[in-house]
């Protein structure tokens, strides 16, 4: 028996008078109210908004949270992840972001010299939202040269990929997702970095340690619920007046995330923002230890 495509949970999200409004003003209001839920990749449909989870219960849940928060129609669907990229490519082209330059494979552009190349999947992003931009242009006026760096939600492996690309001396990325680790793997590959990053499954939040000495620069492209959260586990990877870079965060969270991290004596020191996203740079205190 042939095996059966994999299928992911997707959200059709709908508004009135659709043809009447500015489109992308609405998919990033939509996709601001569903950053707690998980979203890992969107693409435009008639009259709306396709936007994919990880889980069918994040789906449920995220359908449910847009009907009362905005009244628009929010349908679930279920879409095998057949010929995706193909049907990508027509909406996925380069993107330029200071020195760098993230294409699909289709279009690579001949004459850049820092393009990273990314393979699209249904499951992880391209590269092309907002909120890695926002960390691309923040990873570009950082101290990345000789960095031990890490990669925290890694999903196509573009912020890992870059941080290499820009002199970070050793590399690690991680996802708690497999299929997102399958994919970093993937474009690694594709960019001939795939000995030089360090590419691991991992739920840094439940397991002890990553291996190996505090890291000097941490990239996280998570949410602003996340990074809250996580604010504390973060700065424990981070050897003292290391640098991190977060994003994944709307303007209306950023008040939180940045009393996260203040509270626990680092603080912002360079903020960008894009549409309803926003990037900021961390300074790590040079005094947090671990427990306190």
């Amino acid at each position: 028996m042939a095996e059966s495509a994999r299928v992911y949970p997707g959200l059709d999200v709908t508004w009135p008078d659709a043809p009447l409004v500015d489109t992308a003003e609405v998919s990033d209001r939509v996709l601001a109210e569903l950053d707690e839920f998980g979203p890992v990749a969107a693409e435009p449909v008639p009259s709306g908004l396709r936007v994919f989870f990880g889980s069918m219960e994040d789906r449920d849940v995220a359908a449910a949270h847009i009907r009362a928060a905005l009244a628009y129609r929010a349908e679930a669907v279920d879409v095998p992840d057949e010929h995706w990229a193909e049907r990508s490519q027509a909406s996925l082209t380069a993107v330029t972001v200071g020195r760098l330059t993230v294409a699909p494979p289709w279009d690579v552009p001949a004459d850049h010299t820092g393009v990273i190349v990314i393979q699209p999947s249904m499951g992880f992003g391209t590269g092309h939202h907002a909120s890695t931009r926002l960390c691309l242009r923040l990873l570009q006026e950082a101290p990345v040269a000789g960095a031990r760096a890490l990669d925290v939600g890694t999903g196509s492996g573009v912020l890992a990929i870059a941080a290499r690309m820009l002199g970070a001396e050793s590399v690690v990325a991680v996802d708690f997702d497999a299929d997102a680790v399958t994919s970093a793997r993937e474009c690694a590959e594709l960019n001939n970095l795939s000995g030089e990053i360090d590419i691991r499954q991992s739920d840094i939040e439940r397991e002890p340690e990553v291996d190996g000495e505090p890291f000097t620069l941490i990239l996280a492209n998570l949410t602003g619920g996340m990074l809250v959260r996580m604010a504390g586990r973060l700065l424990q990877l981070a050897r003292p007046g290391a640098v991190l870079i977060v994003s994944g965060v709307t303007r209306d969270e950023e008040e939180a995330v940045t009393r996260a991290f203040a509270d626990l004596g680092a603080q912002v020191t360079a903020r960008l923002a894009e549409e309803e996203w926003v990037g900021l740079q961390v300074l790590g205190s040079t005094s947090f230890k671990i427990g306190g």
